[in-house]
C-alpha cells in the first residue's frame, strides 16, 4: 500500500516541472513572472471549482461556509504558496538557480521530519531514529550531485550571501507546512478537492493584490515576436499544480510530511532530467549525466533510509 501511495506522490510530483516549463513559455508574453504566476493560480482555481461542481457542490453554497468556524489553516495555506513562489523569486538572482534549488530542498526536507517527529497539524508521528540521519545525509548528497553548485567560493565572504542562504532554507519549510495545513482543512472538511480549492483562492487573491500594487496594467500580448502567437497549452500550468497540490492534501495522512514532500520531489527530479534530456516543451537538450543518475541513485538511498527501515 505504502509503495503504491509513494508512486502516486512521485506522480503528483511529474506534474511541477511541466508547470514550469509552460508557466516559463507563458511568462515570455506577460513578461512578468508574478503576473504569470497569478495566471497560474487562476486556472487552477477555476480547474478545482469545476471539479469540486461535480463532486461537492453543497460545498459551494453561502450555507455551507456559514457554517464553518475558519480556523486558521483555512487562510495559511495558500499564503504560504504563494510566499513561497514569491522567496524562490527573491533567492534566484542572488543564489543562482542550481543554489536556490539545492538550499530549498534542503529545508524542505528538514520541516518534514520536524512535522513527523513532533506530530504537528495532526500528522501521524514518525520517531526520529539513526536512519533518519543518515537518509538526511544521502538525500542532500543526492541533491547537491544532481544541481552543479558553482561559483559558491566566490560569495562565501559576503556576510550577505550568508543570510540569503538561511533565508533559502527558512523558505524551504514552507510546502511541508503547507501540505499538512491543507491536509489538516482536507480532514476537518472530508474533501481534498475542496482544501484544494481554498488554498489556490486564498493564493490567487493575495497575488492579484501583489500584482495591482506593482503593476495595475493586467494587459498582455497574445503575440510575440520571438514565440509567435500565444498558445492555449500555455494556460494548463494552474492545472497541473492543482493535481500536485491535491495529490499532497490526499497522501499526508498516510504518509507524514517528510515522506509526502520527498515523493514529489524525486517525481519532479525525474521529470525535469527527462525533460532536459530529451529537449521537451521547446527547453534547450541538456543530456543526461553519470553524475545525475548517481544522484538519483544516491536519492533513492536516501529515502529507504529515511522512511522504509
Amino acid at each position: 500500500m505504502i509503495i503504491f501511495l509513494f508512486l502516486l506522490g512521485m506522480f503528483g510530483g511529474m506534474m511541477i516541472p511541466f508547470q514550469t516549463s509552460i508557466n516559463n513559455k507563458l511568462s515570455a508574453y506577460t513578461r512578468s513572472p508574478i503576473y504569470t504566476s497569478t495566471i497560474s493560480f487562476g486556472i487552477g482555481l477555476v480547474f478545482l471549482l469545476i471539479i469540486n461542481a461535480f463532486t461537492n457542490p453543497q460545498m459551494l453554497t453561502i450555507g455551507f461556509l456559514s457554517e464553518q468556524s475558519f480556523h486558521y489553516y483555512w487562510f495559511t495555506g495558500g499564503v504560504i504558496g504563494v510566499t513561497f513562489l514569491t522567496g524562490n523569486l527573491l533567492l534566484l538572482p542572488r543564489l543562482g538557480a542550481s543554489l536556490t534549488v539545492v538550499i530549498s530542498l534542503s529545508g524542505q526536507m528538514v520541516m518534514g521530519v520536524i512535522i513527523d517527529a513532533f506530530g504537528w497539524f495532526d500528522a501521524p508521528i514518525q520517531l526520529i531514529e539513526m536512519t533518519t540521519f543518515l537518509g538526511i545525509i544521502l538525500l542532500v548528497s543526492g541533491i547537491v550531485l544532481m544541481n552543479e553548485v558553482k561559483r559558491i567560493h566566490e560569495r562565501r565572504n559576503h556576510f550577505s550571501f550568508y543570510l540569503w542562504l538561511i533565508a533559502g532554507l527558512i523558505i524551504g519549510f514552507g510546502p511541508p507546512i503547507q501540505t499538512a495545513i491543507n491536509s489538516k482543512l482536507g480532514q476537518e472538511v472530508n474533501s481534498s478537492f475542496f482544501a484544494a480549492l481554498v488554498s489556490f483562492t486564498i493564493g490567487f487573491a493575495l497575488l492579484v493584490m501583489i500584482k495591482a500594487a506593482t503593476n495595475k496594467h493586467f494587459r498582455f500580448p497574445f503575440k510575440n515576436i520571438e514565440h509567435g502567437r500565444l498558445k492555449p497549452i500555455y494556460f494548463i500550468g494552474g492545472a497541473l499544480g492543482a493535481i500536485y497540490i491535491t495529490v499532497n492534501i490526499v497522501l499526508m495522512p498516510y504518509l507524514g510530511a517528510a515522506l509526502t514532500t520527498l515523493a514529489g520531489m524525486l517525481g519532479q527530479m525525474i521529470i525535469a532530467l527527462m525533460i532536459d534530456h530529451f529537449g521537451l516543451l521547446g527547453i534547450d537538450e541538456r543530456k543526461v549525466t553519470p553524475r545525475k543518475l548517481l544522484a538519483i541513485f544516491t536519492i533513492m538511498v536516501g529515502i529507504i533510509f529515511l522512511r522504509f527501515l
